[in-house]
């Protein structure tokens, strides 16, 4: 469904002015709320799909209307946009676990408002597509944790992603993995100087992103709420819902985690690096044939030019045994001219001999290069 329904929430007038007049030329149905309290009763009737949600409030604060909002099964749907005069590491890190999906700054511009409404715009769209694959997904991965242990599915994991070699289906083995154990997440891989994310709900919101980006080089281990965030170089992967109420349940799953996200950034790198072998080899076998080619052809100009000094000597032996005899020579001059003519003819043959050698290396270098890219298929 497409963005239709838009709640402004902000204690001050003149804020609630600011987000009509920015909004007022676009196909939004937009109502506005000067409370926290007074958000939550507006739920039930308004239906907001995205909700423009203060920080600083009296008496309700942005981060408990965000909790109230978030922990009613009937609202909890609902996207949730901070506003707020301060943008720190730790307020937009408060602003996600509490459970809001983006953050944007004050003073901001026409331009940046309408830019993140839009991208959480299309992140409802494309869950509302994605609505019916993710519970069947989920319904598919309670059958299978309702017949296997956390052990087995972790090994059957691990036997599976041995045999995939690209890295969409990786982070859906990887999705489908976290699934099996009750658990959604947000995922990053880091391939080639490039991000790439997937997520249990189809796509990630862009407080998510900042988390990652901001958090990356952090260390190894972030917990929050109930949220738990794994990084290693090239994996990062951000539950959503962990365990709560039992806290060896908790650690259990956190160290499965961790172990899972480990092993499945080894089968990332075997990935990239059969890919990069991939690559090698058929550079390797574009210079074989390149080289082949023109072996061949400077093969059959060597042969070519043999032939035509075969040619040259043999019509100039002739032409000397038939003038000769007829040019009244002595019989010093007949034998001085017959070897010089004879010592021509052999520097010919040794030059053939020379052909003969030269053909003899291409063929040992041409088996040498065919060697090599046998050798660099097996690897």
């Amino acid at each position: 469904m497409a963005l239709q329904r838009v709640l402004a929430v902000d204690d001050e007038p003149f804020n609630l002015e600011i987000i009509e007049e920015i909004l007022e030329d676009l196909d939004f149905e937009l109502k506005t709320a000067a409370s926290g309290p007074e958000c939550l009763e507006m739920l039930a009737t308004f239906n907001p799909q995205v909700i423009l949600l203060d920080v600083s409030m009296p008496k309700m604060n942005g981060y408990d209307v965000c909790r109230a909002i978030k922990s009613n099964p009937d609202t909890s749907h609902i996207v949730v946009m901070f506003v707020s005069a301060r943008g720190s590491v730790e307020e937009r890190m408060e602003g996600y676990a509490v459970g809001a999906e983006d953050y944007i700054v004050k003073p901001f511009g026409q331009g940046e408002l309408t830019a993140k409404l839009t991208k959480l715009g299309q992140m409802l769209l494309e869950k509302d597509i994605l609505e019916q694959q993710i519970e069947d997904a989920t319904t598919t991965a309670f059958s299978a944790m309702a017949t296997s242990s956390e052990m087995g599915q972790i090994v059957n994991y691990i036997e599976s992603i041995g045999d995939i070699n690209d890295v969409p289906t990786l982070a859906t083995a990887l999705i489908n993995c976290m699934a099996n154990f009750n658990l959604s997440c947000n995922v990053e891989f880091r391939v080639n100087n490039e991000q790439q994310h997937y997520a249990t709900s189809g796509i990630c919101s862009p407080i998510v992103l900042e988390l990652f980006e901001i958090l990356k080089s952090k260390g190894r281990l972030h917990e929050f709420t109930s949220r738990i965030l794994v990084n290693y170089d090239y994996v990062s992967v951000l539950v959503l819902n962990m365990p709560e109420g039992d806290d060896e349940k908790h650690g259990r799953i956190r160290d499965h985690i961790c172990f899972i996200v480990s092993v499945t950034e080894q089968q990332l790198l075997a990935i990239l690096t059969r890919n990069e072998l991939s690559q090698q080899q058929q550079n390797l076998n574009g210079a074989i044939a390149m080289i082949n080619s023109k072996f061949k052809s400077l093969m059959t100009m060597l042969d070519n030019n043999r032939k035509q000094n075969e040619a040259v000597f043999r019509e100039l032996q002739e032409q000397f045994e038939r003038r000769i005899p007829t040019m009244g020579l002595d019989e010093d001059q007949e034998l001085f001219i017959y070897n010089h003519v004879d010592s021509a003819i052999q520097k010919s043959v040794a030059r053939e001999e020379a052909l003969i050698q030269v053909k003899q290396a291409f063929s040992e270098i041409e088996a040498d290069l065919a060697e090599l890219s046998h050798k660099v298929d097996e690897h």
